[in-house]
């Protein structure tokens, strides 16, 4: 079976999940630090930040050109949509997740926890029952670089449950710099990248920890397992496709691991990825923040949802 130069076999299961006549694209450079890809749908393009360069960038698949979605952007990082199609989106200057009304209207829907404001939110998720997750580590106020250099009033970085009757709870607090963050597919467990070795070191290895959701969807249960430990770099954003593998970014880029745990399949990028996301019209193509640009693969799977 031929494969493109740049995807790496390490279990035979990785077979079922590229295709051998597809390649990764270079779609686009000119980014300082890409991240945060959300793919609309109704619109067919894909909104992706450049976080130091404090704007949002439009790729749209149908004419394959990118334009400027918003600048400023509140040093936006990561994006989802919720169960209406809106953009949600996680901001570090803002320090707020916030929504983009269908006419266009940024709304805020958090930024404060016990009355103190948010460090800077990284990542965000919508559950199906219409519940905002999203990680709040400091980068973006470490410095001025992504957001604006403060102190942290929490003082710890969680990661958090916003409910649609805006009850805000903390439901992972012990890692130290909660990154990516995704369900499986049916939802009864919650997978977050710490990154925290940029902060302390080798004191907290770069692992994705898996929690398991409580029955009634709001909270998690028992202790973490460690799901998987990044060989190159760190994990940062990452996909679940629709058979529970995970896409993840890396630093010599995309490692796919199945549900096991167990690393099946690289995709090399000439660059340190960020983030990924599955668009297209059959959710099948991902696409790949990776420092400088944006790259694309087609693959034998598709998004979880």
């Amino acid at each position: 079976m031929a494969l493109d130069s740049a995807i790496e076999v390490l279990d035979p299961r990785f077979y079922g999940l590229v295709i051998h006549n597809a390649h990764v694209e270079h779609l686009w450079s000119g980014t300082r630090w890409a991240e945060g890809p959300v793919y609309v749908p109704s619109s067919r393009h894909v909104v992706f930040s450049d976080i130091p360069n404090d704007r949002t960038l439009r790729y749209d698949e149908r004419t394959g050109l990118v334009d400027i979605f918003e600048q400023p952007a509140l040093n936006a990082n990561g994006h989802c949509l919720d169960l209406q199609g809106r953009i949600i989106t996680a901001e570090h200057r803002g320090r707020a997740i916030t929504r983009i009304n269908h006419d266009g209207i940024r709304h805020i829907l958090v930024d404060r926890y016990e009355d103190k404001r948010l460090n800077s939110p990284n990542d965000v998720v919508v559950k199906s029952d219409g519940s905002i997750w999203f990680s709040d580590p400091t980068y973006g106020i470490d410095s001025d670089y992504e957001g604006d250099s403060a102190e942290s009033e929490i003082g710890a970085s969680y990661v958090y449950r916003h409910d649609p009757d805006d009850t805000l709870e903390v439901v992972v607090s012990d890692m130290v710099r909660p990154n990516g963050l995704a369900f499986s597919p049916d939802e009864t467990t919650l997978y977050v990248a710490d990154t925290g070795i940029s902060h302390v070191g080798a004191s907290c290895p770069p692992d994705i920890r898996a929690y398991e959701v409580s029955v009634e969807g709001r909270k998690l249960t028992g202790a973490y397992r460690t799901f998987a430990t990044c060989t190159v770099g760190v994990f940062d954003g990452f996909r679940v496709d629709q058979k529970g593998n995970i896409w993840t970014s890396a630093g010599d880029g995309v490692h796919c691991f199945a549900s096991d745990g167990a690393l099946i399949g690289k995709i090399r990028i000439p660059e340190v990825v960020a983030n990924v996301e599955f668009g297209g019209l059959k959710r099948n193509r991902l696409y790949i923040c990776a420092t400088t640009g944006l790259y694309s693969i087609y693959l034998n799977t598709r998004a979880a949802r």
